[in-house]
């Protein structure tokens, strides 16, 4: 069934496969799935936390053994790349794997991460977090869904897509997989303005999202942007007893948590004026997805019976998904373990601050800042810096791409795909968008509500994984021409 688009482009049309190609594509992607797993398990072992305090070896050990495993897929193409990031220190190495387009045919962009969170407290973790481990229908370890799950699916997609047209068939892919994601791709503007060439594509998939539940696929239509903030507040010139001097002398501490305070109202809604509506564009496209029951927010964000959610009674989508929110993500202070009695003349917090999607960060920002700066400090040294800033993210649906897609995932799962928001963050999009005029950009998920991405006991499941790896390869198949 062609979809008879008039828009110009060797990505304006797609044809469903017959069905002797969905069914060999579909034997092929499963075929060869224990060693798709396999790849990622040993990717889960390497420790490639891109975090500035982590050792920076592992990303690198974890870059090699994606060149290797992107080698071995068969793609003829493979240069291992980076850029220097804003501060002029290198960045984290990147992979881009090519296999040019037959003529008249599309080039598909497969988007994923190599790096990963920092594990957290290791004790709180049922099996270790770099030793890829299986129980039930799940894979535990870091990384394990967020994203070598993704880098794995490419792998498999374009396994099959190979094996099916030869090296001169089907569509032209490239697969791009980078290595700072997750602290925020600071070099990625630079490595697009060296390599935009090596990137152009007329379909962008990027598999580093969630589905709606297990069973249920889902294409992410909308992303919150991101700005992270570090808050200081100075009161003294060095430490202090707190018996000798406590009753009169400031503490910053106290005097942080109350600037802290004043982000949220009794309901826990953001009280900080400014940080951006939600465009025509965005509110289109998040009134198009689907409900998010509160009692089902509940048991998948594991909130404690009684504990009452943020922001008061209305729609949770809306507020996931579409609003701002604020959040304190860390704090430099003493532990409790090894804490004195002691005045400290310094507190600092980190503050992750999610914008509506398509609203400005930089404005978001400031909005931060004044709010913060006009809080009452009884004249200590407050310093608010941005640290990271993001743009969100809204998709147009209308493309036929997005067809083939739907179609696509109701072929592996068996059910129709929903659209739905997700309130992180993936700022690079926009940074590809805009070297990608035109480009449809499809946000899949290899994740499930489950996956606990960036938190204790990260998984994947096993099946999900299977039916992400038949779609990406089917979505493949329709953008060939026929």
């Amino acid at each position: 069934m062609p979809d008879t688009s008039s828009q110009p482009g060797p990505s304006a049309t797609w044809t469903v496969p017959d069905d002797d190609a969905v069914r060999r594509t579909r034997e092929t992607v499963e075929a060869g799935l224990e060693q798709t797993v396999a790849a990622l398990e040993s990717l889960v072992r390497i420790p490639s936390v891109s975090a500035a305090a982590f050792d920076q070896a592992h990303v690198e050990r974890s870059a090699d053994a994606v060149e290797r495993l992107l080698r071995e897929a068969g793609l003829p193409d493979v240069r291992r790349l980076s850029a220097p990031r804003p501060d002029g220190t290198p960045g984290a190495p990147a992979l881009v794997a090519r296999r040019p387009a037959p003529p008249g045919a599309p080039t598909v962009l497969l988007y994923a991460h190599h790096d990963v969170q920092p594990p957290g407290d290791a004790s709180q973790w049922t099996s270790p977090a770099f030793e890829p481990t299986r129980r039930g229908e799940r894979l535990y370890g870091r990384g394990a869904a967020d994203d070598k799950a993704g880098v794995c699916a490419h792998l498999a997609a374009v396994r099959a897509h190979l094996d099916a047209h030869g090296p001169d068939g089907g569509v032209g892919v490239t697969v791009f997989v980078e290595g700072e994601e997750e602290v925020g791709s600071p070099s990625f503007s630079a490595f697009l303005a060296e390599h935009a060439e090596l990137l152009r594509a007329d379909v962008l998939v990027v598999a580093d999202s969630t589905n709606a539940a297990v069973g249920v696929p889902a294409l992410t239509t909308t992303l919150r942007g991101l700005v992270q903030a570090r808050v200081e507040v100075r009161t003294l010139d060095h430490a202090l007893h707190s018996g000798m001097f406590g009753g009169a002398v400031p503490d910053p501490t106290v005097t942080l948590v109350r600037l802290l305070a004043s982000l949220h109202g009794p309901d826990g809604s953001v009280s900080v004026p400014g940080l951006g509506d939600l465009p025509p564009h965005a509110a289109e496209a998040v009134a198009a997805q689907q409900a998010y029951p509160e009692d089902r927010f509940r048991a998948e964000a594991g909130v404690l019976d009684g504990v009452d959610l943020a922001g008061g009674p209305g729609d949770v989508a809306a507020r996931v998904w579409a609003g701002p929110a604020v959040t304190v993500i860390g704090l430099d202070l003493p532990s409790v373990a090894t804490a004195s009695n002691t005045v400290q003349p310094v507190a600092r917090a980190r503050v992750s601050v999610r914008v509506p999607p398509g609203a400005d960060p930089a404005a978001a920002f400031d909005a931060l800042r004044a709010h913060l700066l006009a809080q009452p400090a009884g004249g200590a040294e407050v310093l608010v810096d941005t640290e990271e800033q993001g743009h969100g993210f809204a998709a147009d649906t209308s493309s036929p791409s997005f067809a083939a897609a739907r179609w696509a995932l109701a072929t592996a799962w068996g059910r129709d795909a929903v659209d739905i928001g997700v309130g992180g963050s993936i700022p690079f999009i926009a940074d590809l968008d805009r070297v990608l005029p035109g480009a449809t950009v499809l946000v899949t998920g290899v994740e499930d509500p489950d996956s606990r991405a960036h938190g204790i006991d990260e998984s994947l499941h096993l099946g999900e994984f299977a039916r992400a790896c038949v779609a990406e390869a089917l979505l493949l198949e329709a953008l060939t021409p026929r």
